[in-house]
């Protein structure tokens, strides 16, 4: 049980990293956004690998944080089943949810997008738009970062479930225990 612990910690820590550095390109999103509009309206002048990138980044983005939301529990859920429930329901809802949707939709995502990122990698793809970013492989990539980082986050809630079905709730860190409704305690 200590072992599956150091796991859930590592996987933890991983998506937690990712978030901390990625959840910084919304900021970079933002300013790119901002100068496009200025450089269009101010300057009458368009870049559009500029125009590219924002969207791009958001996208990057995205995927790249899913692990850190889900760590966070920061996804949508349906809180009239979960919530009121008990830490010991709950740790059986969430494993039952791990097992029944969120690793078969992360293998599907996976092995439905494998090949269309490899060939994007194959052909060194770039952006559609005439004069627009090169490297959308790169961004398509991240379609199987997606996949990765919200299955092994899958893994660590599984084994927080498992800690807690099997009574040992203090192996599972405080910050990622389940957190208590003050109108449902």
């Amino acid at each position: 049980m200590i072992a599956l612990s150091y796991v859930m910690r590592l996987i933890n820590l991983i998506n937690r990293a990712m978030g901390n550095i990625f959840m910084w390109l919304s900021v970079g999103i933002v300013l790119v956004c901002f100068w496009v509009v200025v450089e269009r309206y101010v300057f009458m002048n368009t870049r559009l690998w500029m125009q590219d990138l924002y969207p791009w980044m958001n996208g990057v983005m995205f995927t790249a944080v899913a692990g850190y939301a889900l760590y966070r529990n920061d996804h949508v859920r349906v809180d009239i089943f979960f919530r009121p429930a008990s830490t010991l329901r709950k740790a059986w809802l969430d494993l039952l949810g791990v097992f029944i949707f969120l690793m078969p939709f992360a293998w599907v995502v996976w092995s439905y997008c494998f090949t269309f990122v490899q060939r994007s990698w194959r052909l060194g793809e770039a952006s559609a738009n005439p004069g627009g970013m090169p490297g959308l492989w790169v961004l398509k990539s991240f379609i199987l970062v997606l996949a990765v980082v919200i299955a092994i986050q899958g893994l660590a809630m599984a084994i927080r479930s498992i800690l807690i079905i099997a009574g040992r709730e203090d192996l599972v860190p405080d910050d990622y225990r389940y957190k208590y409704d003050t109108e449902s305690t």
